[in-house]
């Protein structure tokens, strides 16, 4: 059995390898990991998804005998799988990524002390939706507090999701750590001034990312004469494919707007493209905003994620506005098209600190601290 205190001994739990932020982060994380020299065990409920041939060969991936795919009570089995699987393969520190896993940390806070770990649990998602109302999120804050009440610390993106983090958990347990959403080349490299009049989005193909109303504010600008040789690309896949195909044609779009379907990097497009525009319903702290601004591209985002505020501060670095205001999105749009393109290095280095090499060996520092907490306390 591998000891407990290894110094660099690193555990994981995923459901799958889906096409979302969380899966793609953790994937990023354990690979960084693995090549930084951490013994990084990745458990996944089932070995399913796209993202699975971007985990790197020096990660190990273990899963259950029988898969555990999302279903009903999915979740509550994969808990209890990672458990038992930790339980006897021990590591120093689990990292429970986003807020879609975190019934993993209290099964894992559950282990005995001598086979315990240090539980790293993220934040990646909204802690509190105007649109759950005051019930449901009284609701939501009592799940909250019984799934992390065995967690060592609290990885929040922002300062802001980190105070009502703790507000709701009753005691002082995040710390911010940047959202390591960029690779490590030269953030200089390759950066091209913008060209054409191509505006961009990107992620997957469902109603909360708000394409719909994308779709419904460029309706608005081709309406007004304001789209001129202008174009819509939406980069993605998802079950609202069909449904997002039949708004365009309803609005007689199909020269102008395009669905390519899946990218496996969005950099080529985010170069080709003059802005990019982020019209989520809500978000987690939206990962593409970052990559924008590392291509030098500014950004459009609807007030869904805390990375407006972090992030579109700066003049020129891009416009917010309201969730589900298409008349909003489209004056926007038209304002940032005849506006000059910024200055692309100015906007990439506004970003530099979200990349995966640094960001990484922050997360690593902090698991050893914890580690070593726990480690004396149950000494």
């Amino acid at each position: 059995m591998p000891s407990l205190r290894s110094p660099e001994s690193i555990g994981i739990v995923l459901h799958d390898f889906a096409l979302g932020g969380t899966e793609r982060i953790a994937v990023r994380l354990a690979n960084q990991w693995a090549a930084d020299g951490a013994i990084v065990t990745l458990f996944a409920g089932a070995r399913d998804g796209p993202l699975l041939y971007l985990l790197d060969s020096r990660v190990r991936l273990a899963s259950p005998a029988d898969p555990i795919r999302r279903s009903p009570g999915s979740m509550k089995r994969l808990a209890a799988a990672a458990a038992r699987y930790f339980g006897q393969h021990p590591v120093r520190t689990c990292f429970v990524p986003g807020n879609y896993h975190w019934p993993v940390a209290l099964a894992l806070g559950q282990l005995p002390n001598t086979v315990r770990p240090a539980v790293a649990v993220q934040v990646s998602a909204a802690l509190h939706k105007p649109q759950r109302g005051p019930l449901r999120q009284i609701a939501y804050n009592q799940r909250m507090r019984r799934l992390l009440c065995k967690s060592d610390v609290l990885i929040v993106l922002c300062t802001r999701a980190g105070q009502e983090a703790d507000r709701i958990l009753r005691r002082r347990a995040s710390i911010p750590l940047p959202l390591p959403a960029l690779d490590d080349r030269p953030s200089l490299q390759d950066l091209a001034g913008a060209r054409g009049r191509m505006v961009l989005a990107a992620g997957r193909l469902v109603r909360e990312k708000g394409f719909d109303i994308l779709i419904e504010a460029f309706s608005r600008l081709v309406r007004a004469g304001q789209a001129a040789d202008a174009t819509l690309v939406i980069v993605g896949e998802g079950p609202d494919r069909e449904r997002l195909a039949t708004l365009i044609h309803q609005h007689g779009l199909h020269v102008h707007v395009s669905m390519p379907g899946y990218a496996k990097d969005i950099r080529p497009w985010l170069d080709r493209a003059r802005l990019f525009v982020l019209p989520s319903r809500f978000e987690g702290y939206g990962a593409v905003i970052v990559e924008a601004l590392a291509a030098g591209r500014p950004v459009i985002a609807t007030r869904c994620t805390p990375a407006v505020d972090d992030l579109l501060r700066e003049t020129g670095a891009g416009l917010d506005v309201p969730i589900e205001d298409p008349a909003a999105l489209a004056d926007a749009m038209a304002r940032m098209l005849e506006a000059p393109a910024p200055d692309p290095a100015r906007l990439a280095s506004l970003v530099e600190h979200h990349r995966i090499g640094a960001v990484a060996r922050e997360y690593a520092s902090l698991f050893r601290r914890i580690a070593e907490r726990r480690h004396t306390a149950s000494s």
